[in-house]
């Protein structure tokens, strides 16, 4: 089965180092190479990857730039089997620069290897149907990609869950029926909240990346957290539409081998080749001519 990891990361930040590490993994290029290779992962999509950055960090007006490179100066290009999405960091936009941010944004949507835009909300403290945000929407439903949300838990204590609660996507999935919204993390822990969101609205996309970190036996982990797992299948299926979820990892969080498995627990066989590839490439459409190069 061909998979496309719809949510991992290709870059070197602070603490990944270890985070690869717990997962069994090295953080480099070349190790992400090899997990493709062994699980026959066809194609990824980055997160945040091209970075908001703000006149405190040298810009004026705020703009966008590349990150540094991912690893290392000799692998600064993102492989051709994966794409990305642009990072919004939300408190630096005001109303008076968010149609300017949006302009700065367009600049990289017209490439090919750019897929969507993702926010931080939780991260950011800023709701994910702020005003500020409203150019960027109509950007991506211009140019016909998606906007990923982070949603549920954050890695760091300093995060305010108000803002990323799965129940935040609905209002900006209301004003924007044009645009495709996908609720990352599946909400986690809010599985119903995101679940409810996404049978609500018929714009909204969940991705299950990001749900277990590092590399648990699995016996062990099915046994500890079984109501968990039954949950997340309970509401997947109360949703009743696998043509809108996505298999995505959190890479390096986790171990790949590992999670595919799990996912493959928790999601009906039959709609394995949509929840693991097809819809991937249905919902950010810009990969499917990437796979033809």
């Amino acid at each position: 089965m061909k998979i496309i990891d719809a949510h991992m990361h290709y870059f070197n930040v602070e603490g990944f180092v270890e985070v690869a590490k717990r997962a069994g993994y090295e953080n480099t290029a070349a190790c992400w190479q090899q997990i493709c290779q062994d699980n026959n992962i066809a194609f990824s999509v980055a997160m945040g990857n091209t970075a908001y950055t703000s006149s405190r960090y040298g810009g004026v007006p705020p703009r966008l730039i590349d990150l540094a490179a991912p690893y290392d100066e000799e692998q600064y290009n993102q492989p051709q089997s994966m794409g990305y999405c642009m990072g919004v960091a939300s408190e630096e936009i005001t109303e008076a620069n968010a149609a300017q941010t949006a302009q700065e944004f367009a600049h990289y949507i017209t490439q090919p290897h750019c897929l969507g835009i993702k926010l931080y909300p939780g991260y950011n403290a800023v709701y994910v149907n702020d005003r500020r945000h409203w150019p960027l929407f109509e950007l991506a439903q211009a140019y016909n990609v998606p906007v990923v949300i982070h949603t549920g838990d954050t890695a760091m204590p300093t995060g305010l869950l108000k803002y990323s609660h799965p129940l935040t996507v609905d209002e900006a999935a209301v004003n924007f029926p044009g645009v495709t919204f996908v609720i990352a993390h599946c909400g986690c822990p809010w599985f119903v909240d995101a679940a409810e969101v996404a049978c609500k609205n018929a714009n909204v996309c969940i991705d299950l990346s990001g749900l277990v970190e590092g590399n648990p036996k699995p016996l062990a982990l099915f046994e500890q957290q079984a109501g968990f797992f039954r949950q997340l299948h309970t509401w997947l299926n109360y949703m009743g539409d696998y043509t809108r979820v996505m298999y995505g990892s959190d890479w390096p969080l986790v171990n790949i081998p590992f999670y595919i498995r799990l996912i493959a627990q928790i999601v009906p066989e039959r709609h394995y080749e949509d929840v693991f590839y097809n819809n991937a490439v249905r919902i950010f459409n810009k990969i499917a001519p990437l796979l033809k190069e």
